[in-house]
């Protein structure tokens, strides 16, 4: 008990440096996993592992999925709409496009935060408790869960000898193996086929038990997304026709999945085409107050007033006469976009530059700028004056906007930084007065000590002496 009286100043200089040492390794180590991941090494593996073994629920984003009745729609809505990351709609494909990137640059385009979101959403997404089921499913089931590529990949072509038609494998080799988006929609097209025949046999199976229920839902999550990215495909080939009516067609068929918004991906075709009635009849629907608002509602609705005035707007001659009615309402359209997100003027004004956007986005983030200007940059240009009229009256009136959301500094940073400082202060003193530090530390350690030393001296007067020697030789 009394160890601690016996040691020399040497330990404690050795152990206070060395503490150091180790506290400073952790510092660095979470500081640079925070630069190039974006979040804490130790709250990551916090949530990620030891909550599970206490009882605790990750608080991931929910991902919408099928619903049964409108009830449960409403439910999900509610859920939904207090929910800040987004799967990005108008994602790019990691095989086809964002490989690109990575063969040029040798550099990689995603995140491992962003990947791991992706990870749950595809398991939450292409899989469910029937998998055990079918041998494919179960094989797809562990493909999700991959972290290298190559593994997934491997994965995907093991389901298919095991069954020709699992529609998931074909998904991954789309999104992951393809190289070119010709390439890529072969693939969803043979899932497709695959998935509907399976979506028509789960249909059957539905009113059985709630595992069929659940089956359904999955099946019917994998139709929806090959036939999204399908159109997709369609809209990135140039056959944007083609692709707004696989997307009304599925809006149609799937009335109840809006919170997927594939009215998005439906936007971007439509200024493609310069359907502007099109997209105002679009936005007529989808822009309520009860539905999530995004960049792309905001900012797509003000490019729309714009459009009516940006080809005669003079700055100049607005100040002399004053706004018209027109103008107004196109200058109350760019105050509400830019305040539900004040970073994407600096993207359309090409005043920041534009890198691949990820694929999940933080409302009202720097990340949802990022992915609305890449594909609405274009829109924005063609129109004469638009550009002109959101440069006046962003600079006019949000110039000094604040940069919601600030990225703060995780806790566990500020906890490594603390401990290594202090740990480094202590090293320090122990170096320099190593008789007063000594001192300090016993008494310290005695102050610990005090209780148990109590409770071993009543232990030790009510036991026999005896015993109490046989213990203190052990």
């Amino acid at each position: 008990v009394l160890f601690h009286l016996t040691l020399t100043p040497k330990f404690y200089v050795a152990l206070t440096g060395t503490s150091s040492l180790i506290s400073g390794l952790i510092f660095i180590f979470e500081w640079w996993y925070f630069q190039k991941y974006g979040t804490s090494f130790i709250e990551q593996v916090s949530v990620s592992h030891l909550r599970p073994l206490i009882g605790g629920v990750e608080n991931s984003p929910p991902v919408p999925g099928f619903s049964a009745n409108n009830g449960e729609n409403e439910t999900n809505r509610q859920s939904l709409s207090e929910c800040k990351v987004w799967r990005n709609p108008l994602n790019l494909f990691r095989g086809a496009e964002y490989s690109r990137y990575t063969w040029v640059t040798g550099k990689e385009p995603l995140t491992y935060y962003d990947m791991n979101l992706s990870a749950q959403d595809h398991q939450t997404f292409f899989t469910c408790d029937t998998d055990s089921l079918r041998p494919s499913d179960t094989v797809m089931q562990k493909a999700w869960r991959e972290r290298n590529p190559q593994a997934r990949i491997k994965a995907a072509y093991q389901a298919l000898e095991l069954d020709n038609d699992c529609a998931t494998a074909y998904v991954l080799l789309a999104e992951e193996e393809a190289t070119t988006i010709i390439h890529a929609e072969k693939y969803f097209k043979q899932a497709l086929k695959a998935g509907e025949t399976v979506y028509r046999k789960s249909q059957h199976c539905h009113p059985q038990n709630s595992q069929h229920e659940a089956q359904l839902r999955r099946d019917t999550n994998v139709l929806v997304y090959v036939k999204r990215r399908l159109a997709m495909c369609a809209r990135k080939l140039g056959r944007i026709k083609e692709a707004v009516k696989m997307m009304r067609d599925l809006m149609k068929e799937f009335p109840l999945l809006s919170m997927l918004n594939i009215h998005e991906n439906l936007l971007e075709a439509l200024l493609e085409l310069q359907a502007y009635a099109d997209v105002q009849a679009v936005l007529a629907k989808y822009d309520d107050i009860s539905l999530p608002k995004s960049a792309a509602i905001c900012y797509t609705a003000a490019l729309l007033k714009a459009r009516a005035v940006s080809d005669r707007f003079s700055p100049e001659a607005a100040s002399r006469r004053g706004l018209s009615t027109a103008e107004i309402n196109a200058v109350e359209a760019i105050h509400r976009a830019v305040e539900f997100n004040p970073h994407v003027p600096k993207y359309l004004l090409e005043m920041k530059s534009l890198i691949l956007p990820p694929e999940h986005i933080l409302k009202r983030g720097d990340s949802e700028a990022v992915a609305y200007a890449f594909f609405h940059l274009q829109h924005w240009k063609r129109i004469e004056g638009a550009l002109n009229l959101l440069h006046c009256t962003w600079e006019g009136t949000f110039h000094d906007v604040s940069v919601y959301p600030q990225k703060e500094l995780p806790f566990f940073i500020h906890f490594t930084a603390g401990l290594c400082s202090f740990s480094a202060m202590l090293a320090v003193l122990t170096h320099q007065f190593p008789e007063l530090m000594v001192i300090f530390a016993k008494a310290f350690f005695g102050m610990l000590l005090s209780p148990f030393n109590f409770i071993m001296e009543k232990i030790k007067r009510f036991m026999p002496s005896s015993l109490w020697h046989q213990l203190t030789q052990i």
